[in-house]
């Protein structure tokens, strides 16, 4: 087993709640140089292109980091951290559109930003669907659910309307893919 280009020896959890937790690592570089990295660690989540002749689903929500409402796909992560991603995906598509698929194609797994964190994301392409109520958490008061044509999501994009950038990477992974 060959020695790892980055070693720890020793970790700090610094600040932990219910959603996430952040860890100082002491380490040493494979040059004998020490430093300190720090880590966000937060629970997988999913993310789900939900798409109907033509149509793909956004929510629209508040985004208190940045203080502003935005356009994106339906996603979200639950707090424990052993959970299916299939499971997930299909509960956090029925709670923010009320929609539930006969389908759910699982696509890839990207990282959110590995410089800094270790959290993943699946993503689905969910088709065959059908309408039904929301479910919203609390912490969802206010968001909206609307389909879009793929070309204005698109165009919303280049426009700067849509910012996130798991939609942005999500629907690049599935054109790649001819999915979309």
């Amino acid at each position: 087993m060959s020695k790892p280009e980055i070693e720890t020896t020793g970790s700090t959890v610094v600040y932990k709640n219910r959603w996430m937790s952040l860890r100082e690592d002491a380490i040493v570089r494979s040059d004998g140089s020490t430093g300190l990295y720090s880590v966000v660690e937060k629970p997988d989540f999913a993310v789900i292109a939900a798409v109907s002749e033509g149509e793909i689903y956004l929510v629209e929500q508040y985004r208190y980091p940045v203080q502003r409402r935005f356009w994106e796909l339906p996603q979200g992560s639950w707090e424990e951290q052993a959970v299916d991603p299939l499971v997930l995906a299909r509960a956090e598509l029925r709670e923010e559109t009320g929609l539930t698929a006969g389908s759910m194609l699982h696509a890839g797994r990207l990282y959110l930003g590995y410089g800094y964190s270790t959290q993943a994301y699946d993503v689905f392409l969910a088709t065959q669907l059908a309408q039904g109520e929301t479910q919203l958490d609390a912490e969802e008061l206010g968001l909206v659910a609307k389909a879009f044509k793929l070309a204005i999501v698109e165009e919303m994009i280049s426009n700067g309307q849509i910012m996130d950038a798991t939609t942005v990477a999500t629907l690049g992974l599935l054109r790649l893919k001819g999915l979309l």
